[in-house]
């Protein structure tokens, strides 16, 4: 979460994947200008671009919210938000990229997942202001458990022992990284667990729904970069609504961080990481493809919570530093099991 607007592949491949919302299933409509430059090692590149720009991307939010001690998530989900319809329309009004006109009866199909894809993005931000990023990340890996469940029930998709074997690890370290954590928070926790539900169940909704959305646009295609404007477009005005409801209005008014250049150059910048996240996956992913991804992304985990760690000085024990990675490996564990799963299916 990312929280933030910015979407990136397949929703079975990796939970941030499916924080950033979109789906690789049109991998082939990625950015013209990955086509036409010659870039030496481009898949080198690429992979440490989406690594950089997905790490910094939770940094930054967990800055705004806990360092600046912002507390109007649901604002900060809106602005960053914001700042991706608009790079994307301009973009899109040049030429550069490609987008399916928003027509009501694309906007009536797409609803449900923007709902789940609204609530996802604030339920993450409220437990990053509660829970520091090294037990965010493992507690993430219960959205796979839920997700696994999910697929079981919904789609009658049968897992072989080595990916349940992963997924009891999971839960295993992320039961042990709450009962060591030294910032132990409760409603942070809390509000993770919704998070992973909503994360979960934003996957399992966009399948049913994108072959629906398809058959309503105009070409009959849904590229990634039509589902970032759909999501945070359709989130505007839901996310000035929750605003009013949770009285972030008054917070606004009242807060001087708004008067600080310094707090909006941050802000704007979480904006425009958010989008690149986008950029760098899809990029990544024309150059790999859905195999190198997802381990990526399960190894792209473990300098995040160490950098969350000393950034934030976050006071930690052995035993829970111990939990923290023994989750970590248990996520990348979970990557190759679904890997070899897939690849024995196929």
């Amino acid at each position: 979460m990312g929280s933030g607007p910015f979407l990136s592949t397949r929703p079975s491949d990796n939970e941030n994947d499916v924080e950033n919302g979109i789906s690789g299933r049109e991998k082939d409509k990625t950015l013209r200008t990955s086509r036409s430059i010659k870039i030496p090692n481009p898949a080198l590149l690429s992979g440490a671009a989406y690594c950089i720009s997905s790490c910094s991307m939770i940094l930054i939010n967990k800055l705004v919210l806990s360092s600046y001690d912002f507390d109007a998530g649901i604002s900060l989900m809106l602005y960053q938000n914001f700042v991706s319809v608009l790079i994307v329309s301009t973009l899109s009004i040049l030429g550069v990229v490609t987008t399916e006109p928003l027509t009501w009866k694309l906007i009536k199909v797409w609803i449900p997942v923007n709902i789940i894809f609204v609530g996802m993005l604030i339920t993450s931000m409220f437990s990053l202001r509660y829970i520091n990023v090294a037990m965010v990340t493992v507690l993430k890996n219960v959205t796979n458990v839920m997700t696994a469940v999910g697929e079981m029930y919904l789609f009658q998709k049968h897992h072989d022992n080595r990916v349940w074997a992963a997924l009891f690890l999971m839960i295993i370290s992320a039961i042990c990284g709450g009962i060591t954590d030294l910032t132990f928070n409760a409603v942070g926790y809390t509000w993770q667990f919704i998070n992973c539900f909503l994360t979960a169940s934003y996957s399992l909704t966009l399948r049913r729904v994108m072959d629906t959305a398809k058959q309503v646009t105009r070409s009959g295609n849904l590229n990634e970069f039509t589902m970032v404007l759909l999501n945070n477009t359709l989130s505007i005005p839901l996310g000035v609504l929750l605003i009013f409801i949770f009285k972030e209005v008054d917070y606004l008014y009242e807060t001087p961080l708004l008067k600080l250049p310094s707090f909006w150059l941050v802000m704007t910048l979480s904006g425009f990481l958010g989008l690149a996240i986008s950029f760098t996956s899809m990029w990544f992913l024309h150059q790999t493809g859905a195999t190198t991804y997802s381990l990526v992304g399960s190894l792209n985990k473990i300098p995040l919570s160490v950098a969350g760690i000393v950034l934030f000085h976050v006071p930690t024990s052995l035993q829970n530093s111990t939990s923290i990675l023994f989750g970590l490996i248990a996520g990348v564990f979970f990557a190759r099991a679904k890997l070899k799963e897939k690849s024995q299916s196929g």
